[in-house]
Order: structure tokens, then sequence, then C-alpha cells
């Protein structure tokens, strides 16, 4: 009879241990929105989320964006059946979505305002940052069509290559600045969540 107390006792202290880790784990920080963090540009990505230009078949436009969430990349379309592809950082599970958009803004190290969905799960994030090299959108920012996303550089560039946004798409600053010159308001732009067969 003592060694299942025991057994009993022991059950719900793991049970207990579970569920406090549980709970720490969801009060700790989002590690892909750090404010105040300055970019570590010293960070080497992997090859495969380097920018480089690549062969990709599409029947879309050149000057188009295509957003594969699964491959973590961002193709702009050069026609002749080439594009440049950009590693990106994507939305965590429960936030990864996919659908036909256009920018309808650009801005050069934007203001963060997170919404007040983000800030619902995250209420330690501030309410308002100015542009700058510790701003989460990093130094650039197109958005799309009327939606709280957006296209974005970042101050974590660690996380390229991962899923941990809210749903925006993360660029290394480099490569953000480089895609808001290639790119007008207007362009369009398409999320696909998994691969073309």
């Amino acid at each position: 009879m003592t060694k299942f107390r025991h057994l009993i006792w022991t059950m719900i202290a793991a049970g207990g241990l579970v569920l406090s880790a549980s709970q720490s784990h969801a009060q700790k920080p989002d590690v892909g929105d750090q404010p105040g963090l300055l970019a570590d540009d010293s960070v080497e990505l992997d090859p495969e989320f380097r920018k480089q230009a690549v062969l990709y078949r599409t029947n879309e436009a050149p000057g188009t964006i295509i957003i594969a969430t699964a491959e973590r990349h961002l193709y702009l379309v050069q026609g002749n059946g080439r594009a440049i592809r950009y590693g990106i950082g994507v939305g965590r599970e429960g936030f990864q979505w996919q659908g036909l958009l256009n920018i309808t803004r650009k801005a050069e190290w934007p203001d963060w305002t997170p919404p007040p969905e983000m800030i619902a799960r995250q209420p330690y994030l501030p309410r308002f940052m100015a542009g700058g090299p510790g701003n989460p959108l990093g130094a650039r920012a197109m958005y799309l069509g009327t939606t709280v996303y957006r296209i974005h550089g970042t101050n974590r560039p660690d996380t390229i290559g991962t899923a941990v946004s809210s749903g925006c798409f993360r660029l290394v600053n480099a490569d953000v600045t480089d895609l808001y010159e290639r790119v007008p308001v207007g362009t369009k732009v398409i999320v696909r969540q998994k691969p073309e067969l």
C-alpha cells in the first residue's frame, strides 16, 4: 500500500511539473518578437536561405512575389523560368495562411504598432515602437492588402528558415532592402502553404 501511495504522489508531482512547465512556457516572450534587440548581422544563414537566382517554373508574370510557406522561401519572378529566391521566416503553427494579395504600402524603417490580437497573446509587447535597428519589423516593410500581415525585415536574423512569427514573413535586413527596391506598390503576392505538384 505504501508503494502504491508513493506511486500516486509521484504521478501527482509529475503532473504538477508538466502543468507548471506549460504555464511558464506560455509566459515566455515569443522568440520571434524581441523589441529593442539589435540585429546580429554576423549571423551566417544556411546556404539554402541565402538570396540567389534560381530556375523557377511559373505562369505568373515577372515581378510577382510567390511565398512558399512550407519551403521557407520567397520568390520574385523574373521571367524566362527564373526567379530571385530569398530565405524567410514564416508564421508558427496556427498562424500560417494562404491567399492572393497586393502590396498596398511600403515603409523604410517602419514604426511598429502590434495589433490588439498580438497584444492579447503577448501582453509584454510595447503598444508602439518607433522604427529603427531594434524594431522587430527591421529595415523595410511591405504591407499586404488590408490585413495586419507584412513582408518585413527582422532584428532576429537567426529566425530565417523557421516558423516563429504571428503570420508575417521576415527576411534579413539586407534581403528585405533588396526586395523593397525591386517591387512597387501594387505588386501581386501569392502565399502558398503547400508545394505545387
